[in-house]
């Protein structure tokens, strides 16, 4: 009886002890955003030639990579899959009711409130947000963080925060493209492949894209950056373990970013059309 009860004891002080650690580890977290989002001013000053650098290197890519264009030449070949898989889906679904007219604004409407968003998010978070987790996770188990801490080098605001700034200025270019290659290639293969009348197809297309949902779209697709440049570049700055400990890193980062951008989309979608929807039939 004893034994019994020492050891549902200690079950329930690991339970708790791993209970706490969760709670220390979102604490944790959390404080590292603060003094990331406050450093953005402090990367703006003293570290602008690196932010510069790290747009050039998260566009077009380096090495091998800038040879088909970066993380922008990426996105806009997976939203080029995903705008013509709207084409096929919405074809098909709508002729089956004799509705196929409205492939125009299944393009218009899906394209700009999920599609397009979502796939740069994935997008930017397989790329850009992995190689920012690498490159700190390397440098961290380099010790060249501690290195720059040394000689008086604001860690924070030139590892973390530029990699966020500019993983925001990033987003504006990948995310043009990323609508404009979706609304290419729901268009081709509805008109081209499918052989409906371009004049439908426009008529539908241009009646159904409101303007300010192309806003709120290209706002959800800054908000997604900005919190998985946030996750990435903690990860990476707190990976530990050696080249084992940074591959692990990368994982759970994109993993974390994915799920965190996913909610984004949804409070963002939420609080835009939860309501009313932004969306009328008629006209």
């Amino acid at each position: 009886m004893t034994a019994h009860s020492t050891t549902g004891r200690i079950r329930l002080r690991r339970t708790l002890d791993g209970w706490a650690e969760s709670w220390n580890r979102i604490g944790r977290q959390t404080k590292f955003y603060g003094y990331t989002i406050k450093g953005i001013g402090t990367a703006f000053v003293y570290y602008r030639v690196e932010i510069v650098r790290l747009v050039a290197q998260m566009g077009l890519g380096a090495g091998a990579l800038a040879v088909i264009g970066g993380t922008i030449a990426i996105v806009g070949f997976l939203t080029l899959s995903t705008g013509a898989l709207v084409a096929v889906q919405g074809y098909n679904q709508f002729s089956s009711i004799g509705v196929e007219a409205l492939t125009g604004f299944a393009s218009a409407f899906f394209n700009v409130r999920l599609i397009a968003p979502l796939t740069a998010g994935v997008g930017m978070a397989a790329t850009i947000g992995a190689g920012a987790t690498a490159q700190l996770g390397a440098m961290r188990i380099n010790e060249e963080i501690d290195a720059l801490e040394v000689i008086g080098i604001r860690t924070i605001g030139y590892l973390a925060s530029a990699r966020v700034v500019a993983g925001v200025i990033v987003v504006i270019p990948l995310y043009c493209v990323a609508v404009l290659m979706s609304f290419l290639a729901a268009r081709v293969g509805t008109t081209f492949i499918y052989g409906q009348s371009t004049g439908v197809y426009d008529h539908y297309f241009r009646t159904f894209l409101n303007p300010v949902d192309l806003i709120w779209s290209f706002l959800q697709a800054v908000a997604m950056a900005l919190v998985i440049m946030l996750v990435h570049t903690y990860y990476g700055f707190t990976a530990s373990g050696g080249p084992a400990g940074v591959g692990e890193a990368v994982g759970r980062a994109v993993r974390t970013s994915l799920i965190v951008a996913a909610l984004v989309t949804v409070m963002i979608s939420l609080a835009v059309y939860g309501q009313s929807g932004n969306f009328n039939l008629s006209g």
